[in-house]
């Protein structure tokens, strides 16, 4: 079964926008793991404007499922990843100012800067994914990192998807097997929904985790937490 982690920027989003605490971004990580998600997903941006570091210090001693925070390696970044020392980093290109992630890392450009990055975290027990798109020569040059796993992401396939366009899946089942035979275990996330998880699932091998925030968080709005935790949970198995 391919494991759901739940991205909670979102709620510190609305937490922020009123100040105070109000929704409580630690129990509403407790509720997802207890509603049966097997993971909490952060990605915390040098403005701190969803997601505080602090929030991840606190979320560190609240999570008992697999805690995973991603984001660009700058250093201050990576300075929290070590003292909090998650299950996971998955390592994102993202520039400062963008709204969201919006593309993968060139692993053959980037490669030796990547190895490095990743060397240091892996060092200290940390496991290691980069976001790729479904491209297989930058898959190829994932493998040559060091990373543990790669994070497709998604965009394109829920585009396409969208469209009633089908085939957008094929370069992500490929992308899958190529990593697969690379021995690179394959997350995935980005844009990905109740509407689109299902036919992914089926069509992209060895997919061990996805990692979903906004499309859950704004689902959850209309049918409750508990219930999409639970119909994602099936639509995974």
């Amino acid at each position: 079964m391919t494991k759901l982690s739940v991205n909670v920027n979102k709620i510190a989003t609305l937490r922020n926008s009123r100040g105070g605490n109000v929704p409580d971004l630690l129990k509403v990580a407790k509720d997802i793991e207890d509603f049966g998600a097997q993971g909490i997903t952060i990605h915390p941006r040098p403005d701190e404007r969803h997601i505080k570091y602090q929030d991840a210090r606190d979320l560190k001693k609240l999570v008992r499922t697999e805690f995973n925070i991603e984001g660009n390696p700058v250093q201050s970044f990576m300075d929290l990843v070590l003292e909090v020392k998650p299950t996971q980093v998955t390592l994102v290109p993202d520039a400062v100012d963008a709204i969201t992630s919006n593309a993968g890392w060139d692993t053959v450009k980037n490669r030796n800067f990547l190895k490095e990055v990743i060397s240091t975290f892996k060092s200290h027990g940390i496991r290691t994914s980069i976001f790729v798109d479904a491209n297989i020569e930058m898959v190829q040059g994932a493998a040559l990192t060091g990373t543990d796993r790669i994070e497709l992401y998604t965009e394109s396939y829920a585009n396409e998807y969208a469209k009633g366009n089908k085939k957008g899946v094929l370069a992500f089942t490929e992308a899958a097997k190529a990593a697969h035979e690379l021995g690179l275990g394959i997350n995935a996330g980005h844009d990905l929904s109740l509407d689109n998880i299902k036919y992914f699932k089926e069509n992209v091998p060895n997919l061990l985790e996805v990692s979903i925030g906004h499309a859950l968080i704004c689902e959850s709005l209309y049918l409750g937490l508990e219930n999409v935790i639970n119909m994602y949970l099936n639509k995974l198995k």
